[in-house]
């Protein structure tokens, strides 16, 4: 597999930034209090005596290796892990009290390159940037900063800065030139489309528009009437434009209009009525007084300090849905941008958002942007990568582009293989339609979608083995290179690289025959019918493929091929028979012998593993009950007899396997789990480390011990972890379904009498025990979380082969077994008489 393709390693980036990014806002405000106090303890320390100049400078020596010191640490931390988000942000304060404006400029960008960043960061950026230099070229360069803090997040205190920034230093503006009056309406405007419809802090972008035209106004020659009038109406028309919207603001706005009226009229304020005099501007500030009065108990709700995130988030939810049921596209966009802004990593939201956007605007940039602002809050969502690719589609992005963000979603980690599978599957589907347009900029070589095949299949290979996801790409991908690759040996190709990995699969075999029968290559067809027709397959697969194989010769073949069919086919067909009239032989005397036994007692026996029995088990049943087989079956005990003693040997080396495995298993016993928690669904790539920093919290943590399979030595996504205390455990089951790396936990309280009580189909071992629990403690999360690939155990006649059984039950025997017959007791050698046997069950008088 290409190592290319394997996700970047990011252990933390998901906690990280989840728990840095909601506290980071208090821990800045902490900085600057610090920053103050730190500068108020200075000015007091150097007003008190010059004779201190020593302490001070050994003080400032001390504070400045101190620094340096935790500047190697940070740079060690962001070297292991770039994705962790706090240590970013600790780096750049401590840079920026440093004064190291070169580091601090590199920190910052490399910071922005994975993350968004909050408009507090950016409000300091620019200030930094602004009072360093204020040159032609500083100045284009502040205001390119400025546009990516607003293309970020929405804060109307950046617009702010942002709009005062560019009247105090953009000459043109300065000066009020023509070329700068529009520059900088242009600003306003846009800066309106923004955030003017946010009800509670829009109007200071209405006010900081007025302010500025009203300034325009005075500087007008009152010789000049005419411009004068046009730009009084220009102001009118603002005041106008922000009655008409709800917003927080609003009996102050209209007091301020009505002020400026009888300014400008010079008449009295008493006998001035604006609705006598602009009757469609009252009733346009009614309407939207009414509008802000059915969102006033919403923006309670949102802007309330005292609830959680989550609270927040149903919050939010509530009122885009009463917005999308009665206002209007521009309202709900606006609303959304808030709700991101206060809450931006979470998936919810952000699906929510695009999924709106798609159904509303459908095509253009602004769909694309939220796309790219959402993968960069939430990498770890493969269906927002998704959804991006097609928008880029849609609005008919070029394929460098969309090339661009496909490689930038597979360096990304995902929760499930569902997800990566999707994004390759999206990926070859856009590729496919745009070979298939007829466009001429859009042709492209079809080597490019071989390719991404070829990428998915070695991806997902080791993990979606066996399963009906894997055999769908290989389909899709043999019918493109059919289709649009013409090439009927590539499609050959396809599928025969896929049975080498999954032979047993009977969908696999029908789909490669129908091809060559959809191609008109019937004597290709008839050799793969005599390659798998011999081969097991799950359920009544065997007798399927065989029935199909005569079938496909009486429609297609000759009188020939059909009688060569049957000779082969037929003894397959008696063989299974036989098969199948022993197993429900064996079947019944089960009943009769243990008719209490319900289905769970059976599953928790082993009875799952698997219900077709190996060649040589099925040889050595025929031989002990010769009476119970059909007259045919005697021909093949006597075939079969000889063979028997060649599987013999296996069997002793399984039975050697089985009780060296057992002794293993046995040391594990020494764990009480008096007072462990058991962790299901947990993370593949999760680590002891990993779990410690999830209780982190809670503490107490003594030992944590993730179960490993014995052969490929890869998590099983289960754990023990091991407490101080019942308080600390307790208090560990309580965070239960919490998330851990992507993926929702499932925290039980170990029960090991259970364990060990119930699992006699595992042996007195650990892993029976996590089999059981790990069944109880994850029915509330199979649904959610996906992660590992599904695949059936056991089954109708399918037995699982190989070193990939690890995930199925076995049956331990216990230590001391031995594949002998036990002895007898000296006192029964001899056999009872009949009179003996009597008097044992006659009572005497």
């Amino acid at each position: 597999m290409d190592e290319t393709l394997a996700p970047a390693p990011k252990p933390t980036e998901i906690p990280a930034y989840s728990t840095a990014v909601a506290a980071s806002e208090e821990k800045e405000e902490n900085a600057k209090n610090a920053d103050e106090t730190m500068h108020d303890v200075e000015d007091d320390s150097n007003a008190s005596s010059s004779g201190s100049d020593d302490d001070s400078d050994g003080s400032d020596s001390e504070d400045e290796a101190q620094q340096n010191l935790q500047l190697q640490t940070l740079q060690s931390q962001l070297s292991a892990n770039p994705y962790d988000y706090d240590a970013h942000v600790q780096y750049i304060k401590l840079l920026r009290r440093m004064g190291d404006i070169e580091k601090l400029r590199k920190a910052r960008e490399a910071m922005s390159d994975l993350f968004p960043l909050s408009p507090s960061m950016w409000q300091e950026w620019t200030k930094d940037e602004a009072s360093l230099n204020t040159g032609s070229d500083a100045f284009s360069a502040i205001v390119k900063l400025y546009e990516r803090g607003v293309f970020d997040y929405l804060s109307v205190s950046l617009w702010c800065d942002y709009l005062n920034f560019v009247q105090e230093f953009d000459p043109t503006i300065r000066e009020r030139s023509a070329a700068g009056i529009s520059k900088a309406r242009d600003l306003f405007e846009r800066a309106l489309t923004a955030a003017g419809l946010h009800i509670s802090e829009g109007s200071k972008i209405w006010e900081a528009y007025r302010e500025y035209e009203q300034t325009i106004l005075l500087t007008i020659d009152e010789t000049d009437i005419q411009a004068k009038e046009k730009q009084v109406e220009r102001v009118r028309s603002l005041f106008h434009r922000q009655l008409s919207i709800p917003h927080s603001n609003m009996s102050s706005t209209l007091a301020a209009y009505k002020a400026w009226e009888v300014e400008q009229r010079n008449i009295d304020a008493e006998s001035y009525d604006i609705a006598a005099t602009y009757p469609h501007v009252s009733s346009a500030y009614q309407k939207a007084l009414e509008m802000y009065n059915a969102r006033v108990h919403h923006e309670e709700q949102i802007s309330s300090q005292d609830i959680s995130e989550s609270e927040r988030l149903t919050c939010y939810m509530n009122y885009l849905k009463f917005e999308q049921s009665s206002g209007t596209p521009p309202r709900v966009q606006v609303l959304y941008e808030r709700a991101v802004t206060d809450l931006p990593i979470s998936p919810a939201l952000w699906l929510d958002y695009t999924r709106y956007l798609d159904k509303t605007l459908k095509v253009g940039t602004v769909v694309s942007n939220v796309y790219s602002r959402a993968t960069k809050n939430c990498s770890w969502v493969g269906q927002l990568w998704s959804r991006y690719l097609l928008s880029l589609e849609r609005g008919h992005a070029s394929e460098k582009d969309i090339a661009a963000v496909f490689e930038k979603s597979m360096q990304c980690t995902f929760s499930t293989l569902d997800e990566y599978l999707d994004l390759f599957l999206t990926r070859v589907d856009g590729l496919r339609r745009r070979m298939a347009s007829s466009r001429e900029e859009d042709k492209l070589d079809y080597k490019i979608i071989r390719e991404t095949f070829q990428r998915a299949a070695d991806y997902l290979s080791l993990h979606l083995k066996n399963t009906d996801a894997f055999l769908r790409l290989h389909a899709y991908w043999a019918l493109l290179e059919r289709t649009l690759g013409k090439d009927i040996s590539a499609a050959r190709g396809v599928w025969e690289s896929f049975l080498k990995i999954c032979g047993s699969m009977l969908e696999a075999w029908k789909n490669y025959i129908a091809l060559e029968i959809e191609l008109g290559n019937l004597n290709e067809a008839r050799s793969i019918y005599k390659r798998c027709y011999t081969k097991r397959f799950p359920g009544t697969g065997s007798e399927d493929i065989c029935n199909s194989w005569l079938r496909f010769e009486r429609e297609f073949g000759t009188l020939e091929d059909f009688d060569h069919a049957f000779q082969k086919v037929t003894p397959r067909l008696e063989e299974l028979q036989l098969f199948r009239v022993q197993q429900e032989s064996k079947s019944t005397e089960e009943k009769e012998v243990h008719p209490k036994r319900n289905a769970h007692d059976k599953r928790k026996m082993g009875s799952d593993i698997t219900d077709e029995q190996s060649p040589a088990k099925r040889r050595r049943d025929a031989l002990r009950n010769p009476k119970k087989a059909p007259e045919e079956s005697k021909v093949q005990v006597e075939k079969f007899s000889q063979e028997t003693k060649v599987e013999q040997v296996d069997e002793k080396v399984k039975e050697s396997d089985n009780i060296t495995e057992q002794s293993t298993l046995e040391k594990n016993r020494e764990f009480s789990d008096q007072c462990t928690a058991f962790i299901s669904n947990l993370p593949f790539t999760a680590t002891e480390q990993h779990i410690r920093k999830f209780f982190s919290d809670i503490g107490g943590v003594v030992a944590v011990r993730v179960l490993h399979d014995k052969y490929t030595g890869k998590s099983r996504g289960l754990a023990y972890v091991d407490f101080s205390d019942d308080d600390h455990l307790a208090a560990a089951v309580a965070m239960n379904k919490r998330n851990l790396l992507g993926k929702r936990l499932s925290i039980a309280r170990s029960n090991p009498n259970r364990g060990r009580k119930e699992s006699s189909a595992y042996g007195p071992d650990r892993s029976g025990q996590a089999l059981k629990e790990s069944d109880e403690a994850s029915q509330g999360t199979v649904k959610e979380a996906k992660s590992a690939p599904t695949r059936k155990l056991g089954g109708d006649n399918f037995q699982l082969k190989g070193k990939n059984t690890f995930a199925a039950p076995r049956n331990v025997r216990a230590l001391g077994w031995s594949a002998n017959k036990p002895k007898t007791e000296e006192g029964d050698e001899t056999p009872k008489s009949n009179e003996e046997f009597r008097k044992m069950f006659v009572k005497k008088d």
